[in-house]
Formats: C-alpha cells, structure tokens, sequence
C-alpha cells in the first residue's frame, strides 16, 4: 500500500471513511473529486481533503517523510514503507544490558540498500557516526526500536534521532503476531545463518572480546548484522499482510511488489 492510496491524514476522515472512498473506486488521490458521493463525507471534509492532497503531493515529490510520519496516525505508519523503501535504513543495537544508564551499547549495524555495516564500541560507534547513518535514511525501521534501541542510543550518546521510524513490533502485534523477533521469524518462516545465538549470548560474547578472544567479536557482529537483514525481510511481509487485510479486500489490487 503507497502513501497515495491514503486519505486518513485528514481531519474528519477515520478508517470508516476511507474505507468507503475504495468502495466507490477512490483508491489513490488522482481519482479524488470534490462533487464525489459518500455517506457521511461533506464539504467541509472534502475541502480538507483536497488541500491535504496538494500539500501531500508536494511533500512526496520532495521525499519529505518527516511530514507524512506526523500527519499519519502512529498506526498507520507501515503505509509509509513501500514509498521509502529504497531508503529505509533497518537497525538493531546489541548491548552488554538492558539498563540504557547502566550497561554499554557494543555494536550498531545499519542495512540500508542492500548493504550492511556494523559499528563497534572502542573502534568506530561515535555519535557523530550515529547520527550520519539516522540523517542520511528517509524512513528508520526496528523491532522494538522506540523503545528499546532509540533510547539507549540517545543516552549512551547524547544524540537526538528525530528520523521518521516504523517500529515493527507494532505492525505484527497488529496482525497477531507476538513475542520477540526470532519467534515471529519462526512464525512467518524467515531463516536465520545463526539461529542458535540469543540477545544474552550477544552479551557473553562481547565479554569474550575484551578478554581478548576476536573470533567472539566476528560472531557478535554478524548476528548483528544479520537482524537487521531480517527486518528488512519482516517489513517487506508484514506490510503486505496489512495491504491485503485493509486494502485489497475493498479496492481488489495486489500488494506492492517486493524489489
């Protein structure tokens, strides 16, 4: 589902509405009309509206995802991937605790393009680093980024990420899918290079690292890497189960492509 299938940014229009606008063939913005006939949609609405898809459309060809992540309601978010797609950066913080003022962030590994880099604690994982790979991504995407990997960074490193961020925990949550990553990927059949290795063994084998052991930072770093390989994988599944549960069923078009 693209952002130009959307029309619920618009105050007065909830899912009802917009669900009513695909049922008479009004499935993206160039098919919008003013003297259009829906139940429940006025004027008033219609103006908005029609103000919102000029704003939009300028906004879009700009690349501009700050303003469609703050005008699109938090859960609608994923709707933004299939148009950022090509610079959505996937990440995933491995540490040596859970307490984000006690315990170290180790390694940071960023997939964004069809590559992978990995940015280690006491070699290269700066802020200044940090901030270049969050700044140069149109769309941020996570399992349980916003509040897990995101505060930590911004603690342990006195940064601010205001990137525009699908949290991928919610979009499954949302299609019954729960628990942590591994299991999910389970669930939905995604393999993993490495599936016997867990968050706390990500944590011993940095302990084994700075006990001088390099071979522990080689398997630390990619299974670091390969997360965020996988959530590329998950966001790319997730957010076409939700196009074909709220679009299909009413507009009868297929999800987006996977490129």
């Amino acid at each position: 589902m693209r952002i130009e299938n959307s029309f619920i940014p618009v105050e007065g229009v909830g899912e009802t509405t917009e669900r009513r606008l695909w049922e008479r063939g009004i499935t993206t913005w160039d098919e919008f009309g003013h003297d259009v006939n829906v139940p429940g949609l006025g004027s008033t609405t219609a103006d908005r509206i029609e103000t919102f898809i000029a704003d939009a459309r300028t906004h879009l060809a700009e690349a501009d995802s700050t303003y469609f992540d703050r005008t699109f309601p938090s859960r609608e978010r994923w709707r933004l991937y299939e148009n950022f797609r090509g610079n959505t950066c996937f990440f995933d913080i491995e540490t040596t605790g859970l307490d984000e003022h006690r315990d170290r962030v180790t390694t940071v590994s960023f997939h964004r393009a069809g590559e992978t880099r990995t940015l280690v604690a006491g070699q290269d994982l700066t802020a200044d680093r940090l901030r270049a790979e969050f700044a140069d991504a149109d769309l941020l995407a996570s399992f349980n980024g916003a509040r897990f990997d995101v505060p930590f960074l911004e603690t342990s490193f006195g940064i601010e990420v205001d990137t525009p961020h699908l949290d991928l925990m919610y979009p499954c949550k949302r299609l019954g899918l729960s628990g942590g990553l591994k299991p999910i990927e389970r669930q939905l059949g995604i393999e993993r290079d490495r599936p016997d290795i867990s968050g706390r063994d990500a944590v011993r084998l940095w302990h084994q690292y700075e006990r001088g052991d390099e071979a522990a930072l080689d398997t630390l770093v990619s299974y670091n890497r390969e997360d965020t390989v996988n959530l590329r994988t998950l966001a790319d599944v997730v957010c076409g189960a939700l196009h074909e549960d709220v679009f299909t069923p009413v507009a009868g078009t297929p999800p987006p492509r996977t490129r």
